[in-house]
């Protein structure tokens, strides 16, 4: 930043622009140059970098809770062994105290998103310009684009919430049937014993209960999204500060220290809330009420 001439506006859209490939109308299946660029590839532009980091994550975060797996013993554990039985026994209290049913998919589940969710917030540490740079100067200069928290992409979030929703979907009509589904959206919660009164209180309970099954998958999402974004940004404001002389990069780098070390807080509750509504939205579909 300090040796370029690019405004700071340039600065903080050029760091919130994703890798970007698509069909462009001039250019044609390309990767975008810049911000305006990627907006004109519309709706099946893959955003390279976020798919890179969250599969990537992903595939680390299996590797490693395979190779502690397989170097699990019934004597003395080791580092690695106590560190994922920690998280193991974290998780799996979680699901003792919020899911009532019976279901084995449950705790792999929530294990499986804390642990995502956490390393995706977690890149969020990583310096705004560092991986840009360090890709730069191994010759992969397209990489100048390079967001590296998967979680401030609404793409990553509302995917997660979309599976997590088709899951409180499928547990729902399995558990309840089709009709127990259909009468718990329409049955509450105005009940009334007049049969005139009857379409119009399946109607409004309809639109109430609606409304609440489809404020599921948005709250997870825009939760995750937001708070990761709005850190992502006061990062990116925190790095424009080294451009602005010694003194004020010295006071940028205290205040880049401190927000880290208060993301972290951030990050981990992050991962927590999505693990936690997840149990509990799966703990209500399979909920059968009378």
């Amino acid at each position: 930043m300090a040796g370029s001439e690019i405004t700071s506006t340039e600065y903080i859209k050029h760091h919130l622009t994703n890798l970007t490939f698509g069909n462009h109308p001039v250019h044609g299946w390309s990767f975008a140059h810049n911000a305006e660029e990627a907006r004109e590839m519309g709706f099946w532009a893959i955003h390279v970098d976020t798919m890179f980091w969250s599969l990537g994550l992903a595939v680390f975060f299996s590797y490693f809770f395979y190779k502690a797996a397989q170097k699990a013993s019934s004597g003395v554990p080791g580092r690695l062994q106590n560190f994922v039985e920690m998280i193991v026994d974290f998780v799996e209290n979680s699901v003792r105290g919020s899911f009532s049913g019976k279901n084995a998919l449950v705790a792999p589940l929530a294990l499986t998103i804390f642990c995502w969710v956490f390393l995706m917030n977690l890149m969020d540490l990583i310096p705004v310009d560092l991986l840009p740079y360090l890709l730069g100067e191994h010759g992969l200069h397209i990489a100048h684009f390079m967001r590296v928290v998967p979680s401030t992409d609404p793409n990553v979030t509302f995917a997660m919430a979309f599976g997590v929703f088709l899951l409180i979907l499928y547990y729902s009509i399995k558990v309840k049937g089709v009709g127990g589904f259909v009468g718990e959206l329409t049955g509450m919660p105005f009940q009334t014993d007049k049969l005139w009164l009857k379409p119009f209180t399946t109607v409004i309970n309809l639109i109430l209960e609606g409304v609440n099954l489809l404020a599921k998958p948005i709250s997870l999402s825009l939760r995750l999204f937001g708070n990761m974004y709005a850190g992502e940004m006061i990062f990116i404001l925190i790095s424009l500060m080294y451009s602005a002389g010694w003194v004020m990069g010295i006071f940028g780098g205290t205040l880049q220290l401190v927000w880290a070390i208060f993301h972290i807080l951030v990050i981990t509750l992050q991962a927590f809330i999505f693990m936690t509504l997840t149990i509990v939205y799966l703990d209500m579909a399979h909920a059968e009420h009378h």
